[in-house]
C-alpha cells in the first residue's frame, strides 16, 4: 500500500520476525535431542516430532524417554543435592543470577523458538514469556541470598520432580525450577510433549551458567514420562496441568510422603459492573480470552455483563473482534496465534459443535487456511448451568451471561467447581474491593486481567488445584521444617473392670453447639490409668461427619468476623480454661498417669493466649509488582477443616488443632484422642461458656479410622489435618482427590506437641489461603 492508501484505510502491513536463528540453532543440535541429565545431552533415541502448530512443518525430533532414563535423572540430581545445598544461599543466587542474564542475553531466540514450538504471536512471547522468566530468576536470586536470615527453620525438600504445560513451556518452567533451585533442591523436570524446544534451550543456558551438573535435569516425553516421574524416587511433585490429570496425580502420591502442588484448570469470571469503562473492558477481555488462543488456565473465559449495558457491551465486542488479526504467529502485526496441535484444535471444535444453546458470534477475520487456527468466537445468552459455562474450552471461546445485581454477580462467578482467577470491572473502587474477597478465586485482577509477577504468589482453589507459585507464600512448598520429628508411638486406651465410681457419666458428641447422641448408636468404655470405668463415650460415623458438616456450613459468618472479635473469643476461652485448670490437670493425671496434668493445661492455655495473639496480627503484605498499583496478599480462611487429633497430649493436642484454624476464621470438626476422648467432652463444656458461635467448633469422639475417610472425601470439607495415632496418611490424601482439597498429614511422625513443633506460623499457614488482589491506580 501506498502512504496515502495507509492513511484513508488505517490498515497496516505484516512485520514479519526472522526466525533464521532459531532454526539455525536447532540445526546445530542435528535437528535430533536427547535428555539433559547430569549436566550434558545424552545421545538422541527413538522418539517423536517437534512440530510448528502455524504450518505442520516439522522442526525437530525429541526423544521419548524410559524408565531408565528418568531413574538416571532422578539419581543424578539426588548426588547433587547436598552439594548445592552446601553451595550457600549466596553461591546459589551467582547462579540464578547468571541463569538470568543470559536469558537477557539470548531473549530473542527464546522468544522466536518458543513462537515457532507453541504457535502464540512473537508479540506474547517476546513481551510477556521471557521477560516474566527472566524476572522469576532475578526475584528468586533474591530469595536464595535472603534464605539464611528470612527463613529460618526451612531447609531444601531434596528432589524435585517437575511437570510443565504446552501453554506457557519457558514461562512455567521458570515458575518452577527458580524456587526449588533458591531454596536448596534439585530438579528432574519434564516439558509438555508438543513444547520442549525452550526447555532444551535452557539446558544449553544451563551449562553456559555454570549450573553444576546433575542440579537441572530434562527429560522429554508424553504423559507417561510424567507418570515415571510422579513415581520416582522424588521428594516433591509440582504439576502444572488439567484437573483430571491433577486428580491422578493426587491419589498417586498419596501416603508416600512427597510434597505435592498442583496448579490446574479454571473457568474464571471476567465480571463488568454497568458503570465499568466499558472500552477499557472490551481491551481488557481480548487480553484475558484471546491471549495465547485462549490456552490460559486463568483465562476469562466467562463473561458476566450486568443487564443494563449488555447489548452495548456485546455491540462493541463483536465489532473489536471483528478488527482482530489472525494468522502467522511470527508476524508482528497478528493478534491470534495458532492453537498448539491439531489434537486440541480437534477438542475445541467438538465442544463448540456440541452446543446448542445461546447465539454465537465467530470474528469476521480471513482465516489461514493452512496450520492449526480457531476464530474468536462469543457464544452470549448461556445459562450458568450450561456445558460451556462449567467445562473449560482452553481455547479462544468466550461464554457469557448476564446478572442484575452485585450479590448475584458473586453467586454466578462461584457456580462453578473451579477457583483460580477473576477479573472486575468497576469505576466504582468500593464495588470492586467489595466483591473481590467475596470471589472463590486464587487471584482477582480490578480493572485488568492475566497480570503476573514473580512477587505475587500465583494459584487456586477448589478443582484449580493448591499451592501457589512465586512469592514468599510459593517458597513454603520448595522446603520443609528442620524441627526434629519421630516415629509416632500410638498410644493403647486404658482397659479395666468394673463400674463406674458414682453415677454413669453420659458423654456425648459436640455438634452445632448442642450435645448430641451418635447416630451409630453405639458408645465404647473410657477406663482412668488405674482400670476405673470413667464414663462411655459415643461412636461417630460416616453419618455424624455429615451432620457436623452440615453445621460448620451454616456457621459460615464466621470467616467474616474480625481477627479482633476472634481474639477476645480465644481469650475468653482460655480464661475459663484457667478457672477450671486443677479439674483439667486431675482429669488428664487420671487418664494418662504421672503428675504432668497442670503441665499440660498450662500449655493449652498458652497455646489460646498464642493464636488469640496472632488473630489479628497474621496479615497479609502489599506486593512490589511492575504496575502503577499493588497486589495485596490477603490471608483468608481455608474454610471448613476436619482435624484428627494426636493421642497424646489430649487436650493440648485438641488445642493446637483448633485454635489456629478458629482464630484465622475456619471452622472446625475435631476427631479428639482415641485413647483419652473423654478430656475433649470436658472441653466443649467451656465452649458453651466462650461465646463461641455455634457450628465453629463440632466434636466428634470415636476410632479416627471410621471418620477420616468420611472427612477426606466430603464435598463440603476444604482441608483434613491429621495428627492421629494411626497413620491414616494414605486413606486422607487418596480421598482428598475427590474436590482436591489441601491436606496436612504425618505420614506415621510425631510432633513435639510442648515445643516449637507443636505451635507457631505453620499452622496459621495450614489455616489460610492467600488470595492476590491486583489493584492499579492513577488516571
Amino acid at each position: 500500500m501506498s502512504v496515502k492508501e495507509i492513511f484513508e484505510t488505517m490498515d497496516y502491513g505484516t512485520a514479519p520476525e526472522n526466525a533464521s536463528e532459531a532454526l539455525a540453532w536447532i540445526v546445530d543440535q542435528g535437528g535430533q535431542f536427547g535428555h539433559f541429565i547430569d549436566g550434558a545431552f545424552t545421545d538422541p533415541g527413538a522418539g517423536f516430532d517437534s512440530k510448528n502448530p502455524a504450518t505442520g512443518d516439522v522442526l525437530a525430533t525429541l526423544t521419548q524417554a524410559t524408565d531408565a532414563d528418568v531413574t538416571r535423572a532422578v539419581a543424578a540430581a539426588r548426588k547433587a543435592q547436598p552439594k548445592w545445598v552446601a553451595l550457600g544461599g549466596h553461591g546459589r543466587a551467582r547462579v540464578l543470577y547468571a541463569i538470568a542474564r543470559l536469558l537477557q542475553k539470548h531473549s530473542r531466540l527464546f522468544a522466536v523458538l518458543e513462537t515457532l514450538d507453541n504457535g502464540k504471536p512473537i508479540r506474547e512471547s517476546r513481551d510477556i514469556d521471557v521477560p516474566l522468566a527472566q524476572r522469576h530468576f532475578y526475584y528468586h536470586a533474591g530469595m536464595a541470598q535472603l534464605m539464611d536470615s528470612e527463613l529460618p527453620g526451612r531447609a531444601a525438600l531434596g528432589v524435585c520432580g517437575q511437570i510443565v504445560p504446552w501453554n506457557f513451556p519457558l514461562l512455567m518452567l521458570a515458575w518452577k525450577i527458580a524456587p526449588a533451585l533458591a531454596m536448596g533442591n534439585t530438579v528432574v523436570l519434564k516439558p509438555a510433549e508438543y513444547t520442549s524446544l525452550t526447555a532444551l534451550l535452557f539446558a544449553d543456558i544451563c551449562m553456559q551458567a555454570g549450573v553444576p551438573k546433575g542440579v537441572v535435569n530434562i527429560v522429554t516425553g508424553d504423559g507417561a514420562v510424567g507418570e515415571m516421574i510422579v513415581n520416582a524416587d522424588v521428594d516433591k511433585i509440582a504439576f502444572t496441568g488439567s484437573t483430571a490429570v491433577g486428580r491422578r496425580i493426587r491419589q498417586a502420591t498419596a501416603g508416600t510422603g512427597k510434597s505435592l502442588t498442583l496448579e490446574l484448570g479454571g473457568k474464571s469470571p471476567y465480571i463488568v459492573f454497568d458503570d465499568a469503562d466499558l472500552d477499557s473492558a472490551v481491551e481488557g477481555l481480548v487480553d484475558a480470552i484471546w491471549f495465547n488462543q485462549g490456552q490460559v488456565c486463568c483465562a476469562g473465559s466467562r463473561l458476566l455483563v450486568q443487564e443494563p449495558v449488555a447489548d452495548a457491551f456485546y455491540t462493541k465486542l463483536r465489532a473489536r473482534m471483528d478488527k482482530l488479526r489472525i494468522g502467522n504467529p511470527l508476524d508482528k502485526s497478528i493478534d491470534v496465534g495458532a492453537i498448539v496441535d491439531p489434537a486440541q484444535l480437534d477438542a475445541i471444535t467438538a465442544m463448540v459443535d456440541a452446543n446448542s444453546a445461546g447465539h454465537m458470534h465467530q470474528a469476521a477475520v480471513d482465516m489461514p487456511t493452512d496450520g492449526c487456527f480457531f476464530p474468536p468466537t462469543l457464544i452470549t445468552g448461556l445459562h450458568p448451568a450450561d456445558t460451556l459455562m462449567q467445562e473449560e474450552i482452553f481455547g479462544p471461546v468466550l461464554v457469557a451471561t448476564t446478572f442484575r445485581t452485585p450479590a448475584e454477580a458473586v453467586e454466578v462467578a462461584n457456580n462453578t467447581r473451579y477457583g483460580l482467577a477473576a477479573s472486575v470491572w468497576s469505576e466504582n473502587i468500593n464495588l470492586a474491593l467489595d466483591v473481590a474477597p467475596k470471589l472463590a478465586a486464587g487471584v482477582v485482577w480490578v480493572n485488568g486481567t492475566n497480570m503476573f509477577d514473580a512477587a505475587a504468589g500465583f494459584g487456586g482453589v477448589r478443582d484449580s488445584g493448591f499451592g501457589r507459585e512465586g512469592g514468599w507464600e510459593g517458597l513454603g512448598a520448595y522446603t520443609k521444617d528442620v524441627s526434629p520429628h519421630k516415629p509416632l508411638k500410638p498410644v493403647s486406651p486404658n482397659t479395666g473392670k468394673g463400674g463406674p465410681e458414682g453415677l454413669d457419666r453420659t458423654a456425648k458428641l459436640y455438634i452445632g453447639g448442642k450435645q448430641t447422641r451418635p447416630d451409630s448408636g453405639y458408645s465404647a468404655p473410657s477406663y482412668a490409668k488405674n482400670g476405673t470405668l470413667t464414663g462411655h463415650v459415643p461412636q461417630a460415623n460416616r453419618k455424624d461427619v455429615r451432620n457436623a458438616v452440615e453445621a460448620a456450613i451454616a456457621a459460615k459468618g464466621w470467616a467474616k468476623t474480625t481477627g479482633h472479635l476472634r481474639a477476645q473469643i480465644l481469650y475468653y476461652l482460655a480464661e475459663n480454661l484457667s478457672a477450671r485448670r486443677e479439674g483439667f490437670a486431675d482429669a488428664l493425671n487420671a487418664a494418662q498417669g504421672g503428675k504432668g496434668g497442670t503441665k499440660e493445661v498450662d500449655a493449652a492455655i498458652s497455646c489460646l493466649f498464642t493464636y488469640a495473639a496472632w488473630a489479628d496480627k497474621f496479615d497479609g503484605q502489599a506486593h512490589g509488582v511492575p504496575i502503577r498499583g499493588v497486589a495485596l496478599a490477603m490471608k483468608e480462611p481455608v474454610g471448613i477443616i476436619g482435624a484428627l487429633c494426636p493421642d497424646a497430649p489430649p487436650l493440648l493436642g485438641l488445642v493446637s488443632c483448633m485454635a489456629p484454624a478458629i482464630a484465622m476464621g475456619n471452622r472446625v470438626i475435631l476427631a479428639a484422642s482415641e485413647p483419652y476422648p473423654l478430656i475433649a467432652t470436658d472441653f466443649y463444656q467451656l465452649l458453651d461458656t466462650s461465646d463461641v458461635p455455634a457450628g465453629v467448633v463440632n466434636i466428634l469422639t470415636g476410632p479416627h479410622g471410621d471418620m477420616a475417610g468420611a472427612l477426606a472425601t466430603h464435598m463440603g470439607v476444604d482441608a483434613v489435618w491429621s495428627f492421629s495415632g494411626s497413620d491414616l496418611s494414605a486413606e486422607i490424601e487418596t480421598g482428598a482427590a475427590t474436590n482436591l482439597k489441601r491436606t496436612w498429614v504425618n505420614h506415621g511422625m510425631g510432633r513435639d506437641w510442648f515445643g516449637s513443633a507443636g505451635a507457631g506460623k505453620a499452622f496459621l499457614e495450614a489455616a489460610t489461603e492467600v488470595k492476590n488482589i491486583w489493584i492499579p491506580y492513577g488516571e
